[in-house]
């Protein structure tokens, strides 16, 4: 079997895209497994299928490299928005795009060459409420709460951009060991659908820090929900406020979050093209 592929990364947050409007993928789960691997395939945080839908502009799967789907990608969506308008697939600026965590509207930012630089996403509403999280929890939601980790306590703040996410602010985050910690908050068993996890310094109210474990992937160098996780945490925990561009700096560069009252997100933020190619693979 033989697919044309299109990588594309949104602050180092590097994905595979597939166009799938006329190419179908029979199991992607497996597929994103295959191409995810660095050093040994074309290497990537994940698998994401741009596909036709019936009540938007596009539809957006995307299969982390351990192979499991999730519901979102922040920086995943926003390069979905770049391929369309960059290959002419559509001529506008604000678009839709379907996901399992419901429909997500684009706007468009072109550079002086009519090219998309930059796209603003309305990721819809940071959700707190720990069922619909989901999170195992005695209170309705979990802000700032002391919680076990293997035998640590941690105060952790627990939100929804449509997937789960695990808040924690740290004095310092640049010599942690994600690579042993991470799986701890990952698969703590009050994650049923296990968890991303955002470990944050705080600069000031309009500046964090932030090193991310993701669900299903490791460590990457950015994560767009975690970003808007983190901001709406930040805002119950009285460290950032409403209406306020908040500038969260990652390993892969800097997304800005603007969150309003009701907890509605905007994440504006870069994507590029990387490079396109043929993958030879057994299906």
């Amino acid at each position: 079997m033989k697919v044309n592929f299109t990588k594309m990364q949104g602050c180092a947050n590097d994905y595979i895209y597939i166009n799938c409007f006329d190419t179908i993928i029979k199991n992607p789960s497996k597929l994103a497994i295959k191409m995810s691997k660095r050093h040994f395939s074309v290497g990537s945080d994940g698998l994401v299928l741009i596909c036709r839908s019936e009540v938007a502009d596009a539809k957006m799967r995307m299969f982390n490299a351990d192979g499991s789907e999730s519901e979102m990608c922040g920086n995943a969506i926003r390069c979905i928005g770049k391929y369309l308008y960059d290959k002419k697939m559509t001529k506008k600026t604000l678009i839709t795009i379907e996901t399992l965590c419901g429909i997500k509207y684009l706007d468009l930012h072109l550079d002086n060459n009519g090219k998309v630089k930059e796209v603003t996403v309305n990721m819809g509403k940071a959700i707190f409420d720990c069922n619909k999280i989901p999170v195992v929890y005695s209170e309705k939601e979990m802000i700032n709460s002391e919680c076990s980790v293997n035998g640590s306590t941690y105060n952790l703040t627990a939100v929804s951009m449509g997937n789960p996410h695990c808040c924690l602010y740290l004095d310092e985050i640049k010599d942690l060991e994600l690579e042993k910690i991470g799986p701890l908050f990952e698969n703590n068993p009050i994650y049923p659908k296990r968890t991303n996890t955002e470990f944050c310094k705080v600069i000031d109210k309009n500046h964090l820090e932030m090193r991310v474990w993701e669900r299903g992937a490791g460590e990457t160098y950015a994560c767009g929900t975690g970003a808007c996780a983190l901001v709406a945490s930040s805002i119950k925990n009285k460290i950032c406020y409403f209406n306020e561009n908040v500038f969260v700096k990652l390993l892969g560069g800097t997304l800005i979050i603007n969150i309003d009252s009701e907890y509605n997100v905007l994440m504006t933020g870069p994507a590029e093209f990387v490079y396109e190619g043929v993958y030879e693979y057994e299906d």
